[in-house]
């Protein structure tokens, strides 16, 4: 396991010290932004986007990419919404039948893409038409309202008025960080997005490691639609559109490499953070969809190139060390 893999507390500080600048900035520029609602409303936004980006932090990991998530999440969304609103079905039953369409389509997205050594971008872009296309023939392409039927999901903890799915969230941060630092699972995570021929050559099969990432992910993706469910109170076909970037930039930015071997959860999370806060305070000033868009595109962008110049950084130092 490569070293910077653990070292949370350093990492960690310069993605707080960019989230910490980011709300002094939008704090000065808008009147209304440094406010308990807004940072309420805020974390209750997020923990569809949390989990979501939990599960592509291992993809990463493992040198792959998911382009489903967005349309996979509306179909586990769709799927629970109907359940709820049209079969009269009880929470405990749709809920796990949303988590089981996702860990389905995760496990259709590893196999193919781990059996048949195909790119996982090609698998995945196949998935997010599928699950799109499923969502609205689950829904008869409408808007499934559900009300309070999301139970829990829709409720937020007394006094504090933050979501119980925030807290569900921040907890399955925690154990999927355990996961990773201190379990073989997240050592060979690790070593197969470092170098997936050594891991063979070590007798290990990298093929069933990698079905397993994309069935957790799969079953997080689910678990972000029952979220996204609760917050709506109602089943969007065409919700999580765009959702693949904000994932993707959220984990970038919290460090993951795109080509694998190196990533935490703990900064995936601040990645959240900062891409809930950019968006937040751009909404609040006024700025158009188009032009958000194209800020998270130029960030995505920038995250890599600072990943490409850390990592030339970090090859120098060791070079340096063994000499």
């Amino acid at each position: 396991m490569r070293l910077d893999t653990v070292r949370l507390p350093w990492n960690s500080i310069g993605l707080l010290a960019v989230l910490l600048a980011l709300v002094l900035l939008f704090s000065v520029l808008s009147n209304y932004f440094f406010s308990a609602l807004t940072f309420r409303t805020l974390l209750n936004q997020i923990p569809a986007l949390t989990v979501i980006a939990v599960g592509m932090t291992y993809v990463l990991l493992i040198a792959g990419i998911d382009l489903s998530v967005g349309s996979v999440m509306a179909l586990c969304a769709a799927v629970a919404g109907v359940l709820l609103a049209q079969f009269g079905w009880s929470l405990w039953l749709a809920v796990p039948a949303a988590m089981l369409t996702g860990l389905a389509c995760g496990a259709l997205n590893g196999y193919i893409s781990a059996r048949w050594r195909i790119s996982s971008f090609v698998v995945t872009l196949g998935m997010l038409e599928i699950a799109r296309g499923g969502a609205y023939l689950v829904t008869d392409s409408q808007t499934q309202y559900v009300g309070n039927a999301v139970g829990i999901f829709g409720a937020t903890l007394p006094g504090l008025g933050v979501s119980i799915s925030l807290i569900i969230a921040l907890l399955v941060v925690l154990a999927a960080q355990f996961v990773l630092v201190k379990t073989v699972f997240g050592r060979y995570m690790v070593a197969i997005g470092t170098n997936e021929e050594a891991v063979r050559l070590s007798g290990i099969n990298p093929i069933r490691y990698k079905i397993m990432v994309f069935v957790l992910a799969g079953l997080l993706t689910g678990l972000g639609g029952v979220f996204q469910l609760g917050y709506l109170q109602s089943a969007d076909p065409n919700a999580g559109l765009g959702l693949e970037l904000s994932a993707i930039a959220a984990v970038v930015i919290g460090g993951t490499s795109l080509s694998g071997g190196r990533g935490s959860v703990i900064n995936s999370f601040l990645g959240v953070l900062i891409i809930a806060v950019m968006q937040t305070g751009l909404a609040q000033l006024g700025v158009s969809e188009p032009s958000k868009r194209i800020i998270t595109g130029v960030v995505i962008v920038a995250a890599v190139v600072f990943d490409v110049y850390r990592e030339k950084f970090s090859f120098i130092n060791a070079g340096k060390k063994l000499s």
